[in-house]
């Protein structure tokens, strides 16, 4: 069939079609349960503890480098920032390649 202006009607799946879209989906939902309560509070200690060790390693760098070399200025504070900076853009990274990797899943499990 044919619209007015030439272009062909977009065909409606099957009701076959339809039913074994979804039912591949529950399958696959029940062979990739959700991760649970757990797995979320380890994500977040991972994504905790990528700030908090570049921080501490700064920090700890820092107070040897005012110890051995004292100065002017802190090298503490600075490498602290340094450090947190660091962590902080790692566990952003770390956070983003994991949301493309969850959006790369959905996108393939939607065709």
């Amino acid at each position: 069939m044919a619209e007015k202006s030439g272009k062909p009607l977009k065909k409606e799946p099957d009701l076959a079609a339809q039913v074994g879209a979804k039912a591949a989906r529950k399958l696959k939902a029940q062979r990739n349960p959700a991760p649970g309560v757990w797995s979320g509070l380890g994500l977040m200690g991972v994504i905790g503890w990528s700030v908090v060790v570049p921080t501490l390693l700064g920090a700890a760098l820092g107070l040897w480098l005012d110890r051995h070399y004292p100065g002017g200025r802190s090298w503490t504070l600075a490498l602290l920032v340094a450090g947190l900076t660091l962590g902080c853009l790692n566990a952003w990274r770390w956070v983003s390649q994991e949301d493309q990797a969850m959006r790369d899943e959905q996108e393939n499990n939607d065709e």
